[in-house]
């Protein structure tokens, strides 16, 4: 899955965005609407973090997203 069709189905995997980044407010989860740079920049703003490891940290909860969804499948 690449973050295109990630972004194109936000609303079906927010809830599992929300819970991996639980410091996020609403009001940051209004303003990311699955956008990849605006989500990496909430994280980087409430974890106090460096953009590499944001990116980093949402590429891995993408990965393992999309093994999630592909294992669904096979089953």
């Amino acid at each position: 899955m690449t973050w295109d069709q990630l972004e194109g189905k936000w609303s079906e995997y927010a809830g599992s965005a929300r819970a991996h980044w639980s410091k996020l407010t609403d009001e940051d989860w209004q303003t990311i609407t699955g956008k990849k740079e605006a989500l990496a920049g909430a994280i980087q703003k409430r974890y106090g973090i460096a953009k590499d490891e944001a990116e980093r940290q949402i590429d891995e909860w993408s990965r393992a997203l999309l093994d999630i969804v592909e294992s669904s499948r096979v089953h």
